[in-house]
């Protein structure tokens, strides 16, 4: 597994002492990472049973299960997600794509790295990153972006000027009020016959990927957030925003300047009006309109 950083949990925790390298999510738990959990997902306490020798950010006012304190080096403290992101300040951590060796081929700028399929065509002023792999028959149009770590299937199509792959907005404050950020670790993954419209921008997730399922839509003008999961064949219109770690079931439909509120799903065939903005889960084969969307 990838090393993003190396630091001891001595620091934190007297007496552990052991490194760990990389973050990582209750969904996909690992080995040596740097994690938090809320109140609220404390039903996901078995990720840590998982995983062994993690630097765990615990809410204080929950009690520690027996084993995961001698399995971890566990930090109570009263914001798990703020002592999460003062860990990447406090050790200098950021994750920035970084400067690469490139060629110029057709007049696009693609890193030497970069691993690009039979038959595709990319246009002059393109930016292909060098963790970029592209299956075949892709378009990638003039003036695009891709940096950090993506994995583009077969027969995709990325419209001009969209970035794939920016940094999401993960923040929280101190004590005082200053933004903490929260590095993205995280990729971006299109599956086969997806397609990007002009002007859109796709985040890479924050720890886990952003997923756009085979065979979506996404039209121009529109932002995808960090964490996002699209389902097959899911419509999303143009200038809607989907923020982080919201999600659609497959089919799901959603109509232009629409806002999707963090976290919140769309079902299986749902269809989300014009202009709406979306604070709850949407269930399957429902139309909502309106804001808030009912």
């Amino acid at each position: 597994m990838k090393e993003y950083f190396r630091v001891n949990v001595s620091k934190y925790v007297g007496d552990k002492n052991f490194d760990v390298v990389r973050p990582a999510s209750l969904n996909y738990p690992k080995d040596n990472a740097v994690m938090f959990i809320g109140e609220q997902y404390i039903d996901k306490v078995k990720a840590f049973h998982n995983c062994s020798n993690c630097l765990i950010f615990w809410p204080d006012t929950v009690e520690l299960p027996i084993g995961i304190e001698r399995r971890h080096a566990v930090v109570r403290c009263i914001k798990p997600r703020k002592d999460y992101c003062l860990f990447y300040k406090e050790n200098s951590i950021t994750y920035y794509p970084p400067i690469e060796d490139y060629e110029v081929i057709s007049g696009a700028y693609i890193c030497k790295t970069a691993r690009i399929g039979k038959n595709c065509k990319i246009l002059p002023g393109a930016f292909i990153g060098g963790e970029v792999e592209i299956g075949n028959n892709c378009y990638v149009g003039s003036g695009a972006r891709l940096v950090g770590e993506i994995h583009i299937g077969n027969n995709v199509v990325i419209r001009e000027n969209s970035v794939i792959g920016a940094d999401g907005l993960s923040t929280d404050r101190d004590e005082t009020g200053k933004a903490l950020t929260m590095p993205q670790f995280g990729g971006v993954v299109l599956e086969d016959d997806v397609q990007i419209g002009a002007l859109t921008v796709i985040a890479r997730g924050a720890i886990d990927n952003t997923v756009i399922k085979r065979g979506a839509k996404v039209d121009n003008s529109t932002f995808i957030s960090h964490n996002v999961v699209l389902g097959e064949d899911t419509f999303v219109v143009g200038e809607t925003i989907m923020f982080g770690s919201s999600s659609t079931g497959n089919q799901a439909f959603i109509s232009g300047n629409s806002t999707i509120r963090n976290g919140r799903r769309i079902g299986v065939k749902s269809i989300v009006g014009m202009g709406s903005v979306v604070v709850k889960n949407v269930e399957d084969g429902v139309v909502v309109k309106g804001n808030p969307a009912k």
